[in-house]
């Protein structure tokens, strides 16, 4: 399948570490050194996760080479929505006047947006559509505790949209070559390690077996995408890993013999913006990317989940 336009929403207003060393009696240096984030992407009470999802999609049909009246399949892919009945998919898809398609909301934690690129990539194989939108986006500040003091430091907000096509549209388009997601609730702490949960909000009570078992997968699987295709980790251009947590990007990066400069991520400024936050880099860093470039995005979730995409321009 082939991607046929980019765009996305990020809320300008920024927290530094500042703000959470003063309001939890710790140092500047103390948030930085754990997670290599500076500041983070935070919404404000207008930019709600249909607000920054319509921007997104409004960003992306500037370059759109079709009517998106044509797409016949939305996936909104997120773990922190507003409401899971009148999902943001039926808001775009009204907003949009996208009569004729199908509407599914998504949800496995980061690894949201790769499990609804899988989706659409399905649908296109069996014939049931042939031109998708797929809507990322996380508003963790509806959820999470800035005093928790195990994670309320690490999280953004921030929305991308993709449209994507069965058979390529213009001659210059990406090609998604594959797709593969993977739960794993059954390894490590597994539901109990990440949790949001009504009346709790969002928390990581298992924030070291996160960081361990992230760090095991996301090279793992980025390794096994490679092989499946018949590359090697020296062939890849650009490595795009979940924007979690630095120390866990460096890690994979070691542990797979890659350049530091061939690591994309914004995790120091906009912090974890959850599902949205890989297809975000490749969104942001589109126009660096040049014919026969291969892009590998590599994602995990909390609960777990994982999901790895090889991309080649």
């Amino acid at each position: 399948m082939f991607i046929n336009s980019k765009g996305y929403y990020i809320p300008a207003k920024r927290i530094n570490n500042d703000y959470f060393a003063k309001l939890n009696n710790l140092s500047e240096e103390w948030y930085f050194k754990r997670t290599g984030i500076l500041t983070r992407a935070r919404a404000s009470e207008e930019e709600t996760i249909d607000y920054m999802s319509i921007k997104a999609v409004e960003d992306a049909i500037k370059n759109l080479p079709y009517d998106i009246k044509d797409v016949d399949l939305i996936v909104f892919a997120s773990y922190t929505p507003s409401d899971t009945v009148g999902t943001t998919a039926h808001v775009i898809q009204k907003e949009f006047h996208i009569n004729n398609a199908k509407a599914i909301y998504v949800s496995s934690a980061c690894s949201s947006a790769l499990n609804g690129m899988e989706i659409i990539k399905s649908f296109f194989t069996s014939k049931i559509s042939s031109k998708a939108l797929l809507i990322s986006a996380d508003r963790n500040s509806s959820y999470s505790d800035d005093r928790d003091i195990q994670s309320g430091h690490l999280w953004g907000d921030a929305a991308v949209a993709l449209f994507f096509s069965s058979e390529p549209i213009c001659s210059n388009e990406a090609e998604v070559l594959d797709i593969n997601t993977l739960g794993l609730g059954d390894i490590g702490h597994g539901p109990e390690a990440v949790t949001m949960e009504p009346k709790n909000g969002l928390h990581m009570p298992y924030g070291k077996d996160v960081f361990t078992q992230a760090c095991i997968y996301l090279s793992k699987q980025t390794q096994t995408i490679i092989q499946k295709n018949g590359f090697s980790i020296s062939d890849l251009s650009y490595f795009i890993g979940h924007q979690a947590n630095k120390r866990i990007l460096n890690n994979v990066c070691h542990e797979l013999g890659l350049e530091e400069n061939k690591s994309l991520s914004n995790v120091e400024e906009l912090g974890n913006t959850g599902c949205a936050s890989a297809p975000l880099v490749l969104a942001q860093n589109y126009d660096i990317f040049k014919k026969g470039d291969l892009i590998c995005l590599s994602v995990f979730g909390g609960g777990y989940s994982s999901g790895t995409c090889l991309i080649k321009f």
